[in-house]
């Protein structure tokens, strides 16, 4: 949490965070500022004091509205530094940003550097910037050491954030589930309301639609992928792509608040009217597998013992795994789950069983996602949902859905 970032930049011998980028899409920013309008800031973070926020003259009153120092970057006018140092446009920027970090008082240590910035142009900037400023060095966070193990155990505000964008998920979920099961086919081709194939693409755009009218986004996309696809585990599915009754539809959906909040993630496999004998019995162990390690979750675990014990499961129903063979493309191919916040991908994860900091502990959230995946025999299973670990000790889904396989559909 929050409250753990001074200790940890102390363990890390750590002067200082540099956060730059917008305050959307911008994970590290939007978890100080909480996704203000801000489309450019640096945000400087020293233990012990109030952050400083630079800011655009333009977005001043959204800066303040963060309770930071604000530096307002009129007050470091370019063209000046760039009459000053012969119109040399890196030269201009550097030296402004040493202005900058020597008027709050920062000039020697080590800064690590966060946020999201236009990389070649952002990376010559520092390197002239260390040169200048020689007593500080500018490192990134490899290790993953200090906001992402902060952000690696969520507040109350946090857990009430993602639970939110829990439900929202559902209810799209829902709304999905309800348009292929009202849906008329001819064949095994569902229709669409003008007599036309219901498509990939004609879903996914009403999934949006639905996020978006519910105050949600989906930057990174929805799977929403049927026979051959569904068994490539990050298909997204091909948009021309029809319905069809039978076949295994992977429904694995992962929005955010809009502007880049807290995300939820999510999976369910469906087949419409009715499923193959083998995509009965698949489901019933990748269920069985989700089941048996939701049992066994214990606090202070590394999450790297349920993977093994995934693959334990499943090679003992006669599939291959990654662990056997990390190359292999079919059987259970990927790991059981990750961390889920301000990332859709985050601490703690299922497969860094030699960090001892990676384990569940109070304000843990992440996914539990067994899945087998056989694209040659045309079908791939998935079940997903985000879990937590309470200050009390106890695991809980924040939201629940049904896991039914067969859906039926209209006539």
């Amino acid at each position: 949490m929050k409250t753990d970032i001074d200790q940890l930049m102390l363990n890390q011998n750590t002067a200082a965070l540099w956060i730059s980028g917008a305050a959307q899409h911008n994970p590290a920013m939007v978890y100080f500022t909480g996704g203000a309008h801000l489309t450019g800031a640096d945000l400087f973070y020293l233990p012990g004091q109030t952050p400083w926020l630079c800011h655009g003259p333009m977005e001043r009153d959204e800066a303040a509205k963060s309770g930071f120092r604000l530096i307002s970057y009129a007050n470091y006018p370019l063209n000046l530094f760039l009459e000053s140092f012969n119109r040399d446009p890196l030269e201009a920027a550097a030296q402004r940003y040493a202005r900058i970090l020597q008027d709050i008082g920062l000039t020697r240590g080590k800064v690590i550097l966060y946020g999201m910035r236009e990389f070649g142009e952002f990376y010559s900037v520092i390197a002239r910037l260390q040169q200048i400023l020689p007593e500080l060095s500018f490192e990134g966070d490899l290790s993953d050491a200090i906001l992402m193990e902060a952000r690696a155990t969520k507040s109350q505000e946090e857990l009430d954030h993602i639970r939110r964008m829990g439900e929202i998920t559902v209810s799209v979920v829902q709304k999905t589930k309800d348009l292929l099961t009202s849906s008329p086919h001819d064949g095994d081709t569902l229709m669409d309301a003008q007599g036309n194939a219901l498509t990939i693409g004609k879903v996914k755009s009403q999934i949006n639609l639905w996020l978006a009218e519910l105050g949600a986004e989906n930057p990174e996309d929805t799977i929403f992928a049927i026979g051959r696809d569904a068994g490539v585990p990050h298909s997204s599915g091909t948009p021309a792509d029809p319905i069809r009754l039978g076949q295994t539809i992977v429904f694995d959906i992962f929005p955010c608040e809009a502007g880049g909040g807290y995300f939820y993630d999510f999976t369910r496999t469906w087949c419409l009217g009715y499923a193959l004998d083998e995509v009965h019995q698949a489901y019933e162990q990748v269920r069985q597998v989700y089941d048996t390690v939701v049992a066994e979750l214990q606090a202070g675990a590394n999450p790297s013992i349920y993977q093994a014990r995934a693959c334990e499961l499943f090679e003992s129903m006669g599939h291959d795994t990654i662990r056997k063979n990390s190359r292999i493309e079919q059987g259970y191919v990927h790991s059981l789950g990750h961390g889920v916040g301000l990332n859709v991908h985050e601490k703690p994860w299922s497969g860094k069983p030699d960090d001892p900091t990676n384990i569940l502990k109070p304000g843990s959230v992440f996914t539990i996602e067994p899945g087998l995946y056989y694209p040659e025999k045309g079908y791939g299973i998935r079940l997903e949902d985000t879990w937590y670990l309470d200050s009390q000790g106890n695991f809980s889904k924040f939201v629940d859905f049904p896991m039914d396989l067969v859906l039926p559909v209209r006539g």
